[in-house]
């Protein structure tokens, strides 16, 4: 949301707030994933067959190989292990590849535009008021240091580390 909007429809900008994580928790209630499957297989929506929905939504991947996977643990998340949670260090994350790819430049000051536009104390409050146990909450802003299914490693505290162990960056 524009901060503008936020700062001149507080309520409103929690209620919408509220609203998103009630649906998160919602899609990640296995009761609901039949429902949701239909809901999203409709035309307006996803449009996509019901039953290649419902297999992805409960975890259970075929690869087409005859290698088949059943309630893998890497299912679609909506709320479960913090799923929904404005971390910092995804943010760096994100404005780090911008400028591994060229659509930063490399001396951009990516924390000073985090704290400006992250705004997880609204999370915080929406979540709060919906009564999310402080258990389900992060106790930090960054998720700490990152492997990747390559191997690649990205440790918010050196995201320069990150760039510089890459092979592949920016296209000339």
């Amino acid at each position: 949301m524009r901060s503008d909007y936020v700062e001149a429809n507080p309520n409103a900008t929690r209620a919408l707030l509220m609203a998103i994580m009630e649906a998160q928790m919602w899609c990640e209630d296995p009761a609901n994933h039949d429902e949701m499957a239909q809901i999203c297989s409709r035309r307006r929506w996803i449009h996509a067959p019901y039953d290649d929905l419902i297999d992805r939504i409960q975890g259970n991947f075929d690869y087409g190989t005859g290698r088949v996977v059943e309630n893998h643990p890497q299912m679609m998340r909506y709320w479960d292990k913090h799923a929904s949670y404005p971390y910092k260090s995804h943010d760096l994350w994100f404005l780090t590849e911008n400028k591994r790819w060229g659509y930063l430049p490399q001396d951009y000051d990516s924390l000073a535009l985090i704290e400006q536009v992250n705004r997880e104390d609204l999370w915080r409050q929406a979540a709060d008021r919906l009564g999310v146990a402080s258990t389900d909450i992060p106790d930090s802003t960054s998720r700490g240091i990152e492997t990747f299914f390559d191997g690649k490693v990205f440790d918010p505290e050196d995201p320069q580390a990150y760039l510089d162990s890459l092979e592949i960056k920016r296209l000339a």
